[in-house]
Parts: C-alpha cells; sequence; structure tokens
C-alpha cells in the first residue's frame, strides 16, 4: 500500500471517529439542560483527546498519562482552591475521595460530592471513547449504539422538556453515514478487495447523496396530522385514575392536607435546607390530634396565633418537667426552599433571624410562622436555641400517679366512633401486663418491629369508601411508610388511655462537611420529610417515639431506676489552676522543628528506595502474597484469636462487647442478617442452623440490656461458655 492509499485511507477512518464523536455528543447534549450539570465543554474536550488519542494511535500508558493529567486539572480548576502547579489541593482531593469511596461501599449514593460524581463522569466517558472505538475500528459495528442513541432522544423529547427534533436529525444523519461507511469495509475486507481511493468514492458519493436527499425530502414534505391520539398524557396520568380510591402516585415531601393517607409516592432529592448543628436530630413542624379514619385534622381550626419577637422565648414548651436533664444548644437553618414556617427542634426555646422579622405561633397544632413587619413571609436564616433533653425513665414512670389534665386526656386520646372493634383488641394484647403509660408506650413502639410489617413506597394501599387507614395497615396490607406506622401507634395508645399525637418535621438530613464554626452541615430534602409519634407524660411533657421500620430519631432515655444527684462535687472535680507556659515555649517549638527537613528526608528515602528497590518489590510482594493468603484463611484462625481476646475478660460489661463481635463473627462466616430481620428472628435462624439455642439465650439477655439500660450481676460470667460455643462452631 503506497503512502497516498494510507493517507486516503487515514482520512476515512478520520471520518468515522468525527461521526463516533457526533453521535456520542448527543447523549451530552440533554444532560446541562435537564441536570444540574454545569461546564459541560470541559467533557466535551475529553470527548475530542480521548478520541484524538486513539485516533493516533498513542501508546496507551501515554494515553492514559494524558487523559489522567486532564482530569486532574479540570477537577482541581472545577472544585479545589489554588494552582494546579502548587500541589497544595492534592491531600483535600484525596480526602474527599476517601468521604465518597466510604459512601459508595455504605451504598449511600445520595451523599456523593458534585467532585466525585464528575470523576466517575469522566470515568463513563473514558470507556464509551473505547467502546465506540472498538465499535468503529475493531468490529466494524455501530447498530447497537445507534439504536440506543435514537431511543435515548426520543423518550427525553417525549417525556422532559428537552426538544430534540435537530438531534434525531442529527443523529439519523451520524447513524446512516457511520453504517454505510463500515459495511463498505466489512464488503472490501471480506472479498479481500484493495482499499483504493477510487473505488471507496464510489461508494461514498451515492451513500451521501442518498442521506441528503432522505433530510431533504424529510424536512419539505408535508407532515399529515396524527391518527392516533398522544399517549404520553394519558400514560402520565393513568395512576390518577388507578389505584383503591383513585389515589395518584405523589411526590414525597411536606404538605399541609393529611385529611386522606395512603397511596405510593416517589422520590425527591430536592434539598429543602441545610442545617448547621452540634448533633443529630429530628426537625418538628406541626402537630394533629384529631384521626378521622383516613387521615388527620386539627380540632381548633382558625384559632388565633400568638405573636412573639426575637427577644422573646417562645409561647409553648413541649418540655413541661423539672426531671428532664437537658442541655441548651443552638441549631442554624439555612433554607433553599420558600416555605412561610420555621422548621424546628423539639424543646425551642428562642429564635434569631434578621432584625425585620417577627414570628406568630398557631399554639393548637405548634407551628410556627415568620412575619416581615406585618406579612408572612419566608426566612431565608435562622438561628435556633434548644434544650436537648435527656428524658428519665423513672420520672415517666411515676408521673402515672398524678392526674392528667381532663381536657388534654380528652382531646389527645379522641378516636372515631366507627373505629374497628379488632383495633381496640390488638391494642389491649400489645399492652397486656404493662402497667405504667411508658411501659405501654414501648410495647406499642416495639411490636412494629415484627417482621410481618414492612416499610414501603411503592406497594402502599388507600383506604376505600369504607376502610379504616388504621384497620387497615394493621390487619390487612401491614405495608406502608412512616404515616402509616406512626398514625397507626397513635391510635393503639389512645384505644388503651394513652394520650398521644402525631408530628410531621423531616428527618436528620444527610451529613455533608463540617461547617467553619467546628459544627456539622446536615443537608434535608424532600426524602427527609417523616412523621412519628409524641406520648404525654404529666411532670415531663411530650416525649417523641419512632415506630417506623428502619427510623431512630436519637432521643436519650435515662434508665436509671433509682435517683441520684448530678449535683455533688469531689475534691477530684474541683478545676485545677491553669498551667502557665514557658515564656520561650514557642522558641523551643520554632529551633526544634528546624531542625528537621523535609528535603533530608526526601532524598535519604530516595537514596535507599533507589539502593534496595528489588528487595523492598520482593518483601512488598511477599507481604502482600502472606496477607491475602492470611485473608482466605481467616475463618481458621481469627475465631480462636478472638477466643483469645475474650478469655481473660471478667467484667459484665464485657457481654457487650462480645455479643457485637459474635454478629460480626456469624455475619463473616456467611450467616447474614436480613435487614429488617429483629435479633429474636436471627437468633432463631442460628439456632435453627446449629441446632442449638445457645444464640436464643444470649440475645434474650442482650436485649434486656438494651431496654433496662444495665446489665444483671453475672451477665458474662453465665453468657461466657454459651458464647464460646457459638464462636467454636464458626471455625471453618
Amino acid at each position: 500500500m503506497t503512502s497516498q492509499q494510507e493517507k486516503k485511507f487515514d482520512v476515512s477512518s478520520l471520518f468515522l471517529y468525527v461521526l463516533g464523536f457526533l453521535l456520542l455528543s448527543e447523549w451530552l447534549r440533554p444532560v446541562e439542560q435537564l441536570t444540574d450539570t454545569a461546564n459541560i465543554g470541559v467533557f466535551v474536550i475529553f470527548l475530542i483527546v480521548s478520541f484524538a488519542l486513539s485516533y493516533f494511535k498513542v501508546n496507551i500508558f501515554l494515553g492514559t498519562f494524558i487523559k489522567v493529567l486532564y482530569i486532574l486539572y479540570a477537577l482541581q480548576n472545577l472544585y479545589l482552591q489554588g494552582s494546579f502547579f502548587g500541589f497544595g489541593w492534592i491531600g483535600e482531593l484525596i480526602s474527599v475521595f476517601q468521604r465518597n469511596i466510604a459512601s459508595v461501599f455504605d451504598a449511600d449514593w445520595t451523599n456523593l460530592s458534585d467532585l466525585f460524581r464528575s470523576f466517575l463522569f469522566f470515568v463513563l466517558l473514558w470507556l464509551m471513547t473505547y467502546l465506540i472505538q472498538y465499535w468503529l475500528i475493531n468490529r466494524r459495528q455501530i447498530f447497537i449504539f445507534f439504536f440506543m442513541t435514537l431511543v435515548y432522544v426520543t423518550v427525553l423529547d417525549t417525556f422532559t422538556p428537552y426538544e430534540a427534533d435537530h438531534a434525531i436529525v442529527r443523529t439519523v444523519i451520524c447513524g446512516f453515514a457511520i453504517m454505510g461507511m463500515l459495511t463498505f469495509y466489512r464488503i472490501i475486507d471480506k472479498e479481500k478487495i484493495k482499499k483504493e481511493f477510487s473505488f471507496s468514492k464510489r461508494w461514498m458519493i451515492p451513500l451521501a447523496t442518498m442521506i441528503g436527499l432522505s433530510v431533504i425530502v424529510g424536512y419539505a414534505a408535508p407532515k399529515a396530522d396524527p391518527i392516533w391520539p398522544d399517549p404520553v398524557p394519558y400514560i402520565k396520568s393513568y395512576s390518577k385514575d388507578s389505584g383503591t380510591g383513585g389515589s395518584s402516585v405523589s411526590k414525597v415531601g411536606y404538605g399541609t392536607d393529611d385529611s386522606r393517607l395512603g397511596g405510593p409516592f416517589i422520590g425527591d432529592n430536592e434539598i429543602v435546607f441545610r442545617a448547621e448543628v452540634d448533633s443529630r436530630h429530628y426537625w418538628r413542624i406541626e402537630t394533629k390530634d384529631v384521626y378521622t379514619g383516613k387521615g388527620w385534622v386539627e380540632s381548633q381550626i382558625g384559632e388565633e396565633r400568638v405573636p412573639f419577637t426575637q427577644d422573646q422565648p417562645v409561647p409553648f414548651s413541649n418540655l413541661t418537667g423539672e426531671a428532664i436533664e437537658t442541655e441548651e444548644r443552638i441549631s442554624s437553618v439555612f433554607a433553599f426552599s420558600q416555605y412561610p414556617h420555621l422548621i424546628y427542634p423539639l424543646g425551642l426555646k428562642k429564635v434569631q433571624a434578621d432584625a425585620n422579622y417577627t414570628f406568630e405561633v398557631d399554639s393548637a397544632i405548634e407551628k410556627i410562622y415568620s412575619l416581615d413587619r406585618t406579612s408572612v413571609s419566608p426566612l431565608e436564616e435562622y438561628h435556633l436555641t434548644f434544650d436537648s433533653p435527656r428524658f428519665s425513665v423513672t420520672a415517666m414512670k411515676a408521673g402515672d400517679q398524678n392526674p392528667i389534665d381532663t381536657a388534654l386526656l380528652q382531646q389527645y386520646t379522641q378516636l372515631p366512633e366507627n373505629l374497628p372493634q379488632r383495633v381496640k383488641d390488638l391494642a389491649l394484647e400489645i399492652t397486656e401486663g404493662e402497667e405504667t403509660l411508658f411501659d405501654k408506650a414501648r410495647a406499642v413502639e416495639r411490636y412494629f418491629g415484627r417482621n410481618e410489617y414492612a416499610y414501603d413506597q411503592q406497594n402502599v394501599a388507600v383506604p376505600g369508601m369504607n376502610d379504616d387507614y388504621v384497620d387497615q395497615f394493621l390487619f390487612e396490607t401491614k405495608r406502608g411508610y412512616c404515616d402509616n406506622f406512626s398514625s397507626s401507634m397513635v391510635v393503639l395508645l389512645r384505644s388503651v388511655g394513652v394520650p398521644a399525637r402525631w408530628v410531621k418535621g423531616y428527618t436528620e438530613g444527610e451529613y455533608s462537611g463540617v461547617a467553619p464554626s467546628g459544627k456539622r452541615f446536615f443537608n434535608i430534602t424532600n426524602n427527609n420529610a417523616h412523621s412519628w409519634v409524641e406520648v404525654y407524660f404529666e411532670g415531663v411533657g411530650w416525649v417523641p417515639f419512632e415506630p417506623t421500620q428502619g427510623f431512630s430519631n436519637n432521643v436519650q432515655f435515662n434508665f436509671d431506676e433509682t435517683t441520684t444527684s448530678t449535683n455533688t462535687e469531689t475534691p477530684e472535680q474541683e478545676e485545677q489552676p491553669e498551667q502557665e507556659k514557658p515564656e520561650n515555649a514557642e522558641e523551643t517549638d520554632q529551633t526544634s522543628s528546624s531542625s528537621f527537613s523535609f528535603e533530608k528526608l526526601f532524598n535519604s528515602m530516595k537514596e535507599f528506595f533507589v539502593k534496595h528497590w528489588g528487595k523492598i518489590l520482593i518483601y512488598l510482594a511477599l507481604i502482600g502474597l502472606a496477607g491475602f493468603i492470611l485473608y482466605k484463611l481467616r475463618l481458621k484462625w481469627l475465631p480462636r484469636l478472638i477466643l483469645l481476646r475474650f478469655k481473660l475478660l471478667k467484667k459484665d460489661e464485657d457481654f457487650v462487647k462480645a455479643y457485637l463481635v459474635l454478629l460480626k463473627q456469624l455475619d463473616r462466616y456467611g450467616l447474614k442478617r436480613k435487614n429488617n430481620q429483629t435479633l429474636r428472628e436471627y437468633a432463631r435462624y442460628i439456632d435453627h442452623f446449629f441446632s442449638s439455642r445457645e444464640m436464643g439465650r444470649l440475645t434474650s439477655r442482650y436485649e434486656r440490656y438494651l431496654y433496662n439500660g444495665h446489665l444483671e450481676e453475672g451477665s458474662w460470667k453465665e453468657s461466657k461458655e454459651l458464647w464460646e460455643n457459638l464462636i467454636k462452631k464458626t471455625i471453618a
């Protein structure tokens, strides 16, 4: 083959690469319009660089280096501070990757940072350029990718705001041109025809003419009206006319109308607000007190709102008892959505915001509104002072001895007259043998941990005309989300005379980093919208409970059954005078640090590596091999190591550590605990597998520790043999 023929053939390959790039770019065009992705040009340039490296057949190692260098430069330029060649950003980049890789292993996809998402997008484009090069040059086939691109742009055109009229035309032109050229090359390869330019011209000119005429005719020809009506509106509205009660699929988030609950919903990851907090906690908005059989409403509609200013305490209190241990904290809210109400934690005391704002509270539902002078107006930023409580179980149980206010008891034990009797019977069955209100509340809360109840956002029924919402969930469907679980707990408690109410708000949200103040940032999205239960205890106030499977509202209970003084000081606790730092301490630190040189350390390490690099590689390989063998044989030696570790331990507190280690070892052995499986159910599974009763006895003791808050004397001594037997059974 002559150099001229090679040049002609290279030009035709260049056309293939250009058309492949144009086809792949159709996948990128809608991204900027339909998502939060910006700077799409950075990714387009990466595609051009990747195709150019492939076309010029650059060495794979050099090509990889160039691509990696470009990706690092793009990520540093978009997300990190400083100069690229200053290299100060490398530490921050490694830290970001460590956090995000941990989120990947935890399947916490919503917590991935934008930097890491961009990195994954670069990797995806890298793979796609390789696949297109493989399809074009090696396989000579592109139909599947062409067809997928057509489906992609047409689906986006149908179901999203993206207008794909021109995209479809561009895709058809590129697709048919590529397929025509690849068909030509397959024929000449099969027939072993010499690749001459004159022969290629006789094929390519008719191909280009046919594609051009088809496009012109398609544009110029009159278009007939559609024969059938557009099916898309019907598909989108199908759910509105289907299902029980004709309910549609809703989008998750906070809403004000709770009179008809039920039905599935779809997720929404839009951020509602960002919180700067000391520790995780739930966020309240309002409460509801009247259960109708279909949902919740408030009993005192239109009650006059109580105004207050930033200098005044909030004119209601969830925590009324002196027996509660509290710690004053401050959380800050940075709103993304324009809501006229505040979002606040339990125990709220004061609100601080822009000086022009005042507040008013609907005390019937404890909902707080922000006002810009006289009109309701949303706040973008505000700070909340609140008491973080630790509830005394002793005080809650002792509260039963004091009568609850008759009006409050009547309001928060309300139930509809037509509530099915089997709901009340179930409440009596659950709380049978429980003497105090606290024990009854915990019994009902634990009841929903049974395996027959499942958390589900999709297969959720809507009660019909003659159905009760709670009754349907408790006895028929047993599938639902927070509204089902929380409403059912309130109704069951009210059925046995325990005052309870329904609360709406948000869960803690997703951790997003450390604030400059040292506190932690959490992003709260519509997906965090939630409902839970509050139970009233005389002398304590309203205490939150969480019946929904998979959720925990971080409420702290003090399970001490004896009253102890918290103000007694011992001589050891007295404040010691602060030791003065020597005046020349800073000087000494500087002198000692100056004797250290990173350059000397680097040079010595470099010299050592150059001199012994062969031995180092051998040692590393041997260490890696030894580590691999130890990992593969871990079921033989690790249980024995665990037994040796706990052999000499004698304290009762060691039982808890040993039980948790046992759970990890059983999981390592292959006896994995299923999602939503309780410890008791898991223990039955283990005992059935080993034909023993040891795990059940250990789990029973561990559950008593969880609910009582302390271990019985001799717990570890009595359980040690059972524990050792189970560990030994996991030795492979």
